[in-house]
């Protein structure tokens, strides 16, 4: 539905809060208000930011027996360090 609304100040603020900190347009930002006041909702859900870490060098599905192979390699290290 396409209508006209007149926001006080105060509230004008709180959509423009909105906008920054999600990062969504004025149209979202008002819904969201709306929406959150409605049913008590006043923060978004957490979300936890991802990285791209690159392509694996090793392959994966074996990625234990490779864990063990470097332990035994330090291991032979340190022992023939002792000698």
């Amino acid at each position: 539905m396409r209508t006209t609304v007149t926001l006080d100040p105060d509230t004008e603020a709180v959509v423009r809060r909105l906008m920054k900190e999600r990062g969504v347009g004025f149209k979202q930002a008002v819904n969201d208000a709306i929406r959150g006041g409605a049913i008590g909702v006043s923060e978004p859900p957490f979300r936890t930011p991802t990285f791209s870490m690159g392509t694996p060098l090793v392959p994966l599905t074996r990625a234990h027996e490779l864990a063990g192979a470097l332990e035994d390699e330090e291991t032979a290290r340190k022992l023939a360090m002792r000698k």
